[in-house]
């Protein structure tokens, strides 16, 4: 018992580690993350930006946790958003927001069950999740369907902003499949990780698509400010 007590705490401990956001707010990555905001907002000033895929070239590059407090400074500015984990292959979310994932995106996908009974509201105000719910053994037909253009069109409805966590796009077409129909992507790389050559290829790949790419997040690259270190996010 006092191991499984232990386990749950150190996974408590690293979920709060990765929404900073919302547990650090002032911490100098916070503020990176309003920087990314407020250039996906500036991307386009006739209109502001709706909905958008968040992928990378690999895994663990940094996307979930970038699209988790990409979503939480979004709902910072009082807009209803809805971070979708369409990662359908290796879900997240509900491990970041310590949310069951019972019924989830795959269950509305199906019309197993209704958008709104689906998502979870966070204790993040304005902030909801569609967690990825069960994993499908076909992601990519799911995704391509005429139910998921009816569903984003419901999303829309219901959210100001829509965020959609995806696979890497070296990986699946589920990325390219999703970005052809959202309004804006955004890739995620990481400073001494994501090979080159693969970050090239999975920009050609999103814009084969016909992704509005609005540009690249680099993560992880540590600055040294009066002696301290920080991760840097930006966009370019």
């Amino acid at each position: 018992m006092a191991r499984k007590k232990n386990q749950n705490n150190d996974k408590t401990l690293t979920a709060k580690r990765r929404l900073v956001t919302h547990t650090n707010p002032k911490l100098p990555v916070a503020e990176q993350y309003r920087t990314i905001r407020s250039n996906i907002q500036f991307s386009n000033l006739e209109s502001d930006v709706r909905s958008l895929v968040m992928t990378s070239s690999g895994p663990s590059e940094g996307k979930s946790t970038t699209a988790a407090n990409l979503a939480i400074v979004y709902a910072q500015q009082d807009k209803k958003v809805l971070l979708v984990d369409a990662d359908l292959r290796k879900p997240t979310a509900h491990f970041s927001f310590r949310l069951e994932n019972h019924i989830g995106f795959t269950n509305v996908l199906t019309r197993k069950v209704q958008l709104l009974e689906a998502v979870s509201e966070t204790e993040i105000p304005n902030l909801s999740v569609l967690t990825s719910g069960p994993i499908p053994p076909n992601p990519s037909e799911l995704l391509a369907s005429k139910n998921m253009d009816a569903l984003l069109e419901e999303m829309y409805e219901h959210f100001d902003f829509i965020l959609f966590d995806t696979p890497p796009t070296l990986a699946v077409t589920d990325a390219q499949i999703l970005s052809n129909k959202v309004e804006a992507t955004i890739l995620v790389v990481s400073s001494g990780k994501t090979d080159k050559a693969a970050a090239r290829k999975a920009k050609e790949l999103l814009l084969n698509a016909k992704a509005r790419l609005l540009g690249v997040i680099l993560n992880d690259r540590k600055i040294e400010d009066g002696g301290s270190y920080y991760y840097y996010y930006g966009t370019n």
